[in-house]
């Protein structure tokens, strides 16, 4: 099963899970705007009443999604993240937001997934951007299990959601996530050694996960599934006590996880060592794959591990 989550990209999870569940339940819709999928065929081919292809017209398709959500359709809305959380985003704070309408928002290509793209297909911003608004909630799974479990929440979730995918197949580990759960820690313990915890979210979770592996160190990893609405009370019971925290995200500064974290360590008053590794404001708009990328905004393997010593 683990080596099966282990080929599979997310979006090919979730809607093959989306799938089984829209056989037994017509209510369940599939919009998406000429995007493809391996698992996506066989929905459009065996289930063509409930799948709609509105076409490239993001803000459209939003506004169509609310309206049938309103008549008691449950939802689910597959684009490229950068598309849809940007170029539509007065409809996604009037149409889905303010009325509360409860569409699920697939966005796939979270971070650099489209890296050789360019800046059009990055989502570098989207968290930081979509945390601003109300009445929606944020996922950002770090493999394809996950995000398949996640399936099972949206499915009886009354509000909006924002879903952020990976284009990768990321490494999926052996810890199983449950439903009520914000967020999965994964604790490595050595000898004499103290314990250093890092946050990180989506790609980057699944990065430090094989890297910390492979360390004598002791270090705590909290991989943040839900950022929105963030559970302030049970991550501020998890780090609690560390003397050093360090957050980890493929995502702008401004905005995004490691702000949050910030100001969750301004309000526990303990004085704590703390390091972000995320985009550099001058290497944020930049071409080339995700390494080269990842390169030139110091993510790669070298430089955590760098600053998992340093620190």
């Amino acid at each position: 099963m683990l080596r099966e989550y282990n080929k599979i990209q997310m979006r090919d999870a979730v809607i093959r899970k989306l799938y089984l569940e829209a056989k037994k339940n017509k209510n369940i819709i599939f919009i998406s705007n000429e995007q493809g999928a391996i698992s996506l065929d066989k929905f459009r081919a065996n289930l063509p009443d409930q799948f709609i292809n509105a076409g490239i017209s993001e803000q459209n398709l939003i506004s169509m999604a609310a309206g049938l959500a309103n008549t008691g359709k449950n939802v689910f809305v597959y684009s490229i993240a950068s598309f849809i959380s940007l170029r539509c985003l007065e409809q996604i704070k009037l149409d889905l937001c303010v009325m509360k309408s409860p569409v699920k928002i697939l966005g796939v290509g979270s971070g650099y997934s489209y890296a050789q793209d360019g800046p059009s297909h990055h989502s570098t911003e989207d968290f930081a951007i979509l945390n601003a608004l109300p009445n929606i909630e944020f996922y950002s799974p770090s493999n394809s299990m996950i995000a398949e479990k996640l399936v099972e929440k949206l499915l009886i979730l009354k509000k909006p959601a924002y879903v952020r995918l990976d284009r990768d197949v990321l490494y999926c580990s052996n810890k199983n996530f449950k439903l009520n759960e914000d967020f999965l820690v994964h604790n490595f313990k050595k000898k004499n050694t103290q314990q250093c915890t890092i946050i990180s979210t989506g790609v980057m979770s699944s990065k430090v996960l094989s890297i910390i592996k492979s360390l004598k160190k002791s270090i705590k990893l909290i991989d943040m599934i839900k950022l929105k609405p963030l559970n302030n009370m049970k991550l501020l019971k998890e780090i609690k006590g560390s003397k050093k925290i360090i957050v980890i995200e493929e995502h702008v500064s401004h905005g995004g996880l490691s702000s949050l974290i910030a100001q969750l360590i301004i309000e526990l008053k303990e004085k704590i060592k703390f390091k972000k590794i995320n985009l550099i404001e001058k290497s944020t708009f930049i071409y080339g794959s995700r390494d080269l990328i990842h390169k030139k905004n110091k993510m790669l393997d070298k430089d955590i591990i760098k600053i998992i010593n340093t620190i």
